[in-house]
Formats: C-alpha cells, structure tokens, sequence
C-alpha cells in the first residue's frame, strides 16, 4: 500500500496491509491481554496516558511534519491539531477518575445500592484521515484509560501518523497487544469488522457508516458512528459586526481544505445584509493564500484524496447549469497535487447537490433568505444533524432558532468548533453515540449495578 503525498504525488512510503489472519491474530493477542491491563492499577494506566500526553509535544515537529506529508493541511494546521489533542487528552486525565469511580446510589436502609464501571473489552477503532489525532484520542484515550484493549486502524490516508501514535503509545508504557494497529485500506476495515470486538467506533463517511452498522448490528454491542454533516450557518440582519462574521464563515469552510464533518457547508444571509457580508467575504477570501502546506504563509492546501477534487468540480459544474453564479473562485494551481481552489456560490438552492450533500472541500453556497422562518426551514432541510450556527445580536432570538435545529451541536455567534467538555454527537445521517464530555468517557464502559443486602 503507497502512501502518497496528496501535494506533490510522491510516494512517501509503502505499508504492508493487514490481512484477515493477522487481524485475527491482533485481536485474540488483545482478548488475552485485557484482563490484566484493566487490573492494573487507574493512577498506572493514567501515567501511560499521561506519558503519551509530553511525548506529543517533545515530538511535535516530526508528527506535525508527518501529518502534513500526508495529508497535505498546511503545517500550521498540523501543529494545531496536535496541540488540540493535547487539550483533549489532558480534560480526560483530569476528569476520568472521577468519572469512572464506584458510586453509592442508594446509602441507607436493608439493601444499599452501588454502581460500579467496567470496560467494554476489546473495541475496535476505525478512524479518519481530516484529522487523526483529534477524532483518535476522542476514541483511544478514553477506551485505554478506561481498561479496553484497542484496534486502532487508522485510515490509509494517514497511516503514517497511527504507526508515530502506535510507537508513542508503546514507549508511554501501552503493551503492544493493548493498543495493536491495523494497516490497511478499507478491505483491512471489512476484515476488522469480522473479529468479534466488543464495541465497534468508526469516524468518517455515511455510507461507511451505515455499512459498519448494518454489519455488526447481530452483535449486540455498542456501535458508534461519528458522520459528516451538512453544515448550516445564518446571518441575521441583526449582526453586530459583518466583517467579522465574513472572517468566521470564510475559516469555518476553508479550514483544513474544509475537509471537517463541521466544516461550514451552506449559509444562509438576511437580505438586509446581504450585500455588505458578500463585500467583506469575497474581499477576505480573495487574500487567502493557497499552495504548498509545509510554506508557513499557506493557509489552503490541497485536499487529502484526488477523487475528492472531481466530485467539488462537478457540484459547481450543476450549480452553475441550474443558474448559480462564481461570487470568488481562486487561481486554479497546476499538477502536481490535489488542489482545489476556494470557490463562493451565490444565487443557489436547495435543487443543488451543493446545498444538500456534503462537499468537503474549500466550496460554499451563500443563499439570501428574508425571514428567520425561511432561513430555519431551510437549515432543517438535511437529513444530516451534526451542527448549525447562528450570527447575530439577539440572544433570545437566536435561541429559538437553534432550538429547533436537530443537530447534536449549536453555536450562537462562533462555528467550526469542538470542546472536550461538551459531548460531540450527531443525529440522523451524521451518526450516533457520543464522543468526548463525560458522556464519551462512558461510552467506553459498562455499569454494573450492586445490591448489596448484609
């Protein structure tokens, strides 16, 4: 399997995938070895994390030069990410003690009741390319510090930086056993899903998604889906400052090529401030750099995977025929390397595979809207659920609005963000389960219920 340099179309490396026997293998040698990873003491596996935790930041350029070889986000953009997974990891050494321990429900009277939490076992990981170490620590931190044995096959796009992870977590004092990477395409994926896990945690697509679900749904054990979405965000003529809420919009669907499952994907903009946002955003736009990702004036890199750039330029091709028009589009850069150059549509709709199904990519549709009923049907019109973001000066308004967005994350005057404090999840297409929060140290255990008659 070539790994390959989605900027320059160098081969960086060649892998040997992982077959079905070497899978199965993996997973009978994690089985064994859970039992006495669980029984070691919380503060010992706390340390390995916590080991991992300093390991990343002593390391920080050669994984966030890693990361951007093959991946292609600019380097500046690398070096966030990581730092983002740091933030992460310490809010779970910091909370999950607390989280996981033992509790008395119930004190008095001739049967006390106490709740106790044990781990899944052995789970498997099926993780992403847009950002491997933000979406891997939400699953493999938890799961380890929790006493689960991992299958971590992180995606081939980024394979890479799970063998930098893998090592990371084996000198961090993880036994290889308990955190054992699975290499491959989406066959090595298939081949996972053939072991008997118990729990099963995929990061990416819809349609993956609902494959994985569909395939171990006889199971019984959990299986989350962490989907894409289709992003809405409205500007309300309300707004208190619209150049820097053109700043918002504009980072919230470039960022990292806009390849983010809450990337900004559509926008929705009050006719009174219509033109005035279009001006401030198209003028910012128009500033952003976009080229080689290891230049630190880049901001817009190429996208990670080549069939991603036909399928962008084939939903601007049916906007524009259905009667679309280009409000920005940047300099097309030549071969080599999966460019796609940041593109605003105006005069769009909902007939339009680019207001409907999800981009991933440096594209954006912006749509005039007149009332706030108008601009909620229109954000409700998606059979994704993952984000929807507001812009404006009215709380209360604002408020009612994102009440009645079925989405398992709001934002009221921000966008494109995640906490570690607050669960992540998605409703309908964009997946179910949460990640991070309490909640997402939780999904990595089961309760026992105690009761206890002396």
């Amino acid at each position: 399997m070539q790994i390959i340099n989605p900027a320059t179309q160098e081969v960086l490396d060649t892998i040997v995938p992982d077959t079905q026997a070497s899978i199965h293998q993996k997973f009978e040698a994690a089985k064994a070895a859970q039992t006495a990873w669980y029984a070691r003491p919380f503060e010992e596996r706390l340390a390995c994390i916590q080991r991992f935790y300093e390991a990343l930041a002593l390391q920080e350029d050669t994984l966030a030069a890693t990361l951007t070889a093959e991946v292609g986000k600019p380097l500046t953009e690398a070096r966030n990410e990581i730092k983002g997974a740091r933030l992460r990891i310490a809010w779970f050494l910091q909370h999950s003690t607390a989280a996981l321990a033992p509790e008395t429900v119930t004190p008095n009277g001739p049967t006390q009741e106490h709740l106790t939490y044990e781990p899944l076992g052995v789970i498997a990981n099926i993780s992403a390319w847009n950002y491997p170490y933000l979406v891997g620590v939400n699953v493999f931190i938890p799961a380890l510090i929790a006493g689960n044995a991992v299958l971590y096959k992180p995606s081939e796009y980024a394979t890479l930086t799970g063998l930098h992870i893998a090592r990371l977590l084996h000198e961090a004092g993880v036994p290889p056993a308990i955190f054992a990477l699975v290499a491959g395409n989406g066959q090595a994926g298939q081949a996972l899903l053939q072991v008997p896990c118990n729990g099963y945690f995929f990061t990416g697509s819809y349609a993956t998604g609902q494959r994985i679900a569909q395939a171990v749904a006889g199971r019984m054990v959990p299986c989350q889906l962490e989907l894409g979405g289709k992003d809405p965000l409205y500007v309300m003529d309300d707004v208190a400052d619209i150049t820097a809420t053109a700043a918002a919009v504009l980072e919230g669907f470039m960022y990292n090529a806009g390849q983010s499952c809450c990337a900004v994907e559509r926008v929705y903009v009050q006719r009174p401030v219509y033109e005035a946002f279009m001006e401030a955003l198209v003028q910012q736009a128009a500033a952003i750099k976009q080229g080689n990702p290891l230049l630190p004036t880049t901001q817009l890199g190429p996208l990670c995977r080549p069939g991603q750039v036909a399928f962008l330029q084939q939903q601007v091709k049916q906007a524009l025929a259905m009667g679309a028009q280009i409000a920005y589009q940047g300099a097309t850069l030549p071969p080599p390397g999966y460019y796609f150059p940041l593109t605003i549509l105006t005069q769009v709709h909902h007939g339009m595979q680019v207001m409907t199904e999800e981009s991933f990519g440096p594209l954006i549709g912006i749509q005039v809207v007149d009332t706030d009923a108008e601009a909620v049907s229109l954000m409700q019109d998606t059979p994704y659920g993952l984000t929807a973001a507001v812009y404006g000066s009215n709380p209360q308004r604002a408020r009612q609005i994102l009440e009645a967005m079925h989405t398992g994350t709001v934002y009221f005057n921000c966008c494109d963000r995640v906490s570690p404090a607050l669960p992540w999840s998605g409703r309908g297409h964009s997946g179910m389960g949460s990640t991070l929060g309490l909640a997402g140290i939780k999904a990595f255990v089961q309760p026992k219920a105690w009761h206890w008659r002396v």
